[in-house]
């Protein structure tokens, strides 16, 4: 998971808890958010956070915020 790793490392964060009415999401941020997960029925705790790590990596090649809390 090194796009978190660089996240964290550059004063980034990645929380998880609930979010309005979903009970479990993933949100990685720096200054801004850079992607807002809904985790998925049966998907584990492990296969999430790597989905995040790629929407990170996403981010940092473009710019691109994947949220999936708001734009569902």
């Amino acid at each position: 998971m090194n796009n978190l790793e660089a996240l964290i490392e550059d004063g980034g964060e990645v929380t998880l808890g609930r979010e309005d009415d979903h009970p479990f999401v993933a949100i990685a941020t720096d200054e801004d958010v850079v992607a807002m997960l809904v985790r998925r029925e049966g998907e584990t705790l492990t296969a999430l956070l790597r989905r995040l790590d790629r929407a990170v990596g996403k981010y940092f090649e473009s710019g691109q915020i994947i949220d999936e809390v708001y734009d569902l």
